[in-house]
């Protein structure tokens, strides 16, 4: 089924390896499809063009442009995770060689893409009804880069 709304990423010149990253990060990755630019373009010969991958079921699509546009915070994947586990696999995957941390579950990974790895858990703690809890949870999440879900926890339970 083709998504109505596809986010659609602009790399320099080095989408397929960013595809090919992001399919080793999430366990439900793949390549849908794969144009290369010909003759007489602005890559070389045999360069990909275009591409539509998959991650955990969200396409995307993605082009090798050339440098006039850079990725920024103002657009990032909100990533559900639901253990510790995942958080701390995504984490570390997506901040390897020159990815780097930023507070509150964000993150940008080594092309320069904006990331939130966010535990499940913390939208329910944050809704509790009780004013204090919440307030004690959002204390602790704003001290953290990577989120810690039993730190959350026993902030909650203060």
């Amino acid at each position: 089924m083709q998504n109505k709304i596809t986010p659609f990423l602009w790399f320099n010149d080095n989408a397929e390896e960013a595809i090919n990253f992001y399919n080793s990060v999430f366990k439900n990755g793949r390549t849908l499809n794969v144009t290369r630019y010909g003759d007489g373009a602005p890559f070389p010969k045999g360069t990909l063009m275009s591409a539509t991958f998959e991650l955990e079921g969200q396409r995307f699509m993605a082009l090798n442009a050339g440098p006039h546009f850079k990725f920024n915070e103002a657009v990032s994947f909100f990533v559900n995770c639901t253990t510790q586990e995942e958080v701390d696999e995504l984490w570390d995957k997506l901040t390897a060689d020159g990815g780097e941390p930023g507070r509150c579950g964000w993150l940008k990974d080594k092309f320069g893409l904006s990331w939130q790895i966010v535990p499940m858990i913390l939208s329910e703690l944050l809704a509790d009804k009780d004013a204090r809890k919440a307030k004690n949870v959002t204390e602790a999440m704003m001290q953290m880069d990577k989120i810690d879900i039993r730190a959350l926890k026993q902030a909650y339970e203060k």
